[in-house]
């Protein structure tokens, strides 16, 4: 005997329309100009630290008293920069991550940097 044919039942779909959130592009890119202010002042702040790490180095040869005062104003950034008046509860964390990495970076690099020989006469 044969079997009858089973009819299936399409389940009506749910239909889901995506609603996208209001952009707001002027408060977007005076965000973006005022996190790239904020990351000039960190590399300005690097480059002078890295300076004074420099010359503590070539004229006393301790090199961790120039990396601890280069960790001490990486941890004290936030309050150097409220000090310089700019608002710190603008600052996204993702950023400070980034300006705390090239602080790090470029203040003990320009001291490494000077440290050597070419630059160790001239500080």
């Amino acid at each position: 005997m044969a079997k009858k044919k089973r009819r299936l039942v399409e389940e009506p779909k749910e239909e889901y329309e995506f609603t996208p959130t209001e952009f707001n592009e002027r408060e977007f890119i005076l965000k973006d100009i005022y996190m790239t202010k904020v990351f000039l002042v960190v590399t300005v702040l690097a480059v002078i630290v890295g300076i004074v790490g420099a010359v503590i180095c070539n004229h006393t040869g301790w090199w961790w008293l120039a990396t601890i005062i280069s960790l001490a104003v990486c941890a004290g950034l936030t309050k150097i920069l409220g000090l310089l008046k700019f608002r710190v509860d603008m600052l996204e964390m993702k950023s400070m991550l980034g300006n705390y990495l090239l602080f790090l970076m470029l203040a003990l690099g320009i001291c490494i940097l000077l440290t050597n020989e070419p630059f160790v006469e001239v500080l």
